[in-house]
């Protein structure tokens, strides 16, 4: 049972995650789990991790059509980019099971601020507002889209912060689309993790529509948001980096603190 509080505070964390998802197309898996175990209260990590996967698959969704309306997701690079991540979520789950879980974040930690130095790096960048399929650029999106599939799954976070980068890097989109189309593949991981856990049982039902409800109203926030700060170049890329620095810098913190 969901106690008065615990609904509350499920609503409010949902915001942030909806919120987060429609700013930046990530966060939603790196923030709600914490939010689940420290700030809800749900006791069990494992039915934490799969209630959020509901959650942030849900919300994922919602931001999508928000942003679809806006004619900023690019579908044709979007969709090649998740089912080649979808393929590698599932090598990478099963390697990541395999690999002790402090260890596994410290290493996510790290890789997340690599992620943020190089977005800080090109923040300056424009990107192509017509990014494209195209012969050309098809293996590097099919091999970037399993590379970060795999890392998503390896991690069991659903890898917005690596998907928007390496979305820019194989089509050379400007990060508002990238941003936009992101959220197909955050959509789809967050499905396919929700799915192995509701199948073992792990799924607060009740929860996850309280967070999906919470999602609902931060997700419209964070996209406006999203194309306000899009007018003012490198404005985004700034935002984007800061949080990721700011995650990145929690979990290591966490990881030292346990070690």
């Amino acid at each position: 049972m969901i106690s008065m509080m615990q609904g509350v505070l499920g609503l409010a964390s949902g915001m942030l995650v909806g919120f987060s998802l429609g700013l930046v197309g990530g966060g939603g898996s790196i923030l709600a789990v914490p939010l689940m175990v420290y700030v809800v209260g749900v006791p069990e990590a494992h039915v934490a991790i799969g209630t959020s996967a509901v959650a942030v698959a849900a919300n994922a969704a919602m931001n999508l059509s928000n942003h679809a309306r806006s004619g900023s997701v690019r579908w044709s690079c979007a969709l090649v980019f998740a089912a080649a991540g979808v393929a590698g979520a599932f090598a990478g789950s099963i390697a990541g099971k395999m690999i002790d879980g402090q260890k596994l974040l410290a290493l996510f930690a790290l890789l997340m601020l690599v992620i943020a130095a190089l977005m800080l790096k090109t923040r300056a960048r424009v990107g192509l507002p017509d990014a494209r399929m195209s012969w050309t650029n098809m293996p590097a999106v099919v091999g970037l889209g399993l590379a970060t599939g795999t890392l998503s799954g390896f991690f069991g976070i659903g890898g917005g912060f690596l998907i928007v980068p390496a979305l820019m890097l194989a089509t050379g989109m400007a990060i508002m689309n990238a941003i936009s189309s992101s959220l197909v593949a955050v959509t789809a991981f967050g499905l396919t993790t929700a799915a192995s856990y509701a199948w073992s049982g792990l799924v607060s039902w009740k929860l996850a529509g309280l967070f999906i409800a919470g999602g609902v109203a931060g997700g419209l926030i964070g996209t406006r948001s999203a194309q306000l700060l899009a007018g003012r170049r490198g404005a985004l890329n700034i935002v984007f980096a800061v949080v990721i620095i700011a995650v990145a810098l929690y979990m290591l913190a966490r990881n030292l603190s346990l070690s």
